[in-house]
């Protein structure tokens, strides 16, 4: 695959720290809310909405568009920045956060904000549908992809792996997942609450295309998802490995910010 231009990579760079800023914002206005998955997520959130993701946010149910999943939902503080920094809503939204009857929900929902695919918060639900949105793709012959965006800790559920036996049964090819390997959780760190490893090897038993990333590098994430394009009769999950919190040393791999509200002076 073709190297990203340095000029496109920092762009992305510069996204990515936009986001991560409007994360801390937010979440501080708000008084409560997620932001060490959000802060780790901010660079594949730059990439997918700044150049892999086919949309059009002036018309956000565009057909044609490609499907992006959100399973784990209380990461939707870094999904509404991407969101509003590509056009699909004012920055200046970004203020409401969890505030009764506004948009920005604490999860997101689908009929609230046109862009969203999904209604998001139990955990383990998203690989479930995107699995029947490329069913659906398959069936009326549409050539669009489908994403899914997933945490670690969730692959403890198993609607997670009922989802990812279809998948791979059914040679979903149009459909690229991503895990968010950042070893934390809500209560301790993953291999502490319930081991995940072998984690690759799990997927691709069920006939699983994998790819192993640094989540943090541009290069590395574009170019995953291009190959995931080029992938035939498997579908693809890229595996992550991200950084919880990261851009804030204080939060870095501490799983007791994966939720928690700002002290005065932080």
């Amino acid at each position: 695959m073709p190297h990203l231009h340095e000029d496109k990579i920092k762009f992305l760079e510069e996204m990515a720290n936009h986001i991560r800023q409007d994360v801390i914002e937010m979440v501080a206005d708000a008084g409560s809310g997620h932001i060490g998955g959000p802060l780790g997520m901010a660079d594949v959130f730059a990439a997918l909405y700044f150049h892999i993701l086919r949309q059009d946010p002036k018309n956000p149910e565009w057909p044609e568009r490609d499907r992006l999943v959100l399973s784990n939902g209380h990461i939707c503080p870094v999904r509404y920045s991407a969101m509003a920094r590509a056009g699909y809503f004012p920055v200046e939204e970004l203020k409401t956060l969890r505030q009764f009857g506004a948009r920005l929900q604490g999860h997101p929902h689908r009929t609230a904000l046109p862009g969203v695919e999904t209604t998001s918060g139990p955990l383990g639900s998203g690989l479930s549908q995107a699995v029947g949105m490329a069913i659906a793709a398959k069936m009326d012959a549409k050539k669009i992809n489908i994403y899914a965006l997933m945490s670690d800790g969730e692959q403890e559920c198993g609607q997670t792996w009922e989802a990812a036996m279809l998948a791979g049964k059914l040679k979903l090819d149009n459909l690229t997942a991503l895990i968010d390997r950042n070893n934390i959780q809500i209560d301790g760190m993953t291999e502490t609450i319930m081991p995940l490893e072998p984690l690759r090897a799990k997927y691709e038993a069920f006939n699983w295309h994998v790819i192993e990333i640094n989540g943090h590098n541009f290069e590395e994430i574009v170019d995953a998802y291009e190959t995931a394009q080029s992938v035939y009769e498997k579908p693809v999950l890229i595996l992550a490995h991200t950084i919880p919190g990261k851009g804030v040393d204080f939060m870095e791999f501490d799983y007791l910010w994966h939720s928690k509200a700002f002290k005065p002076g932080e």
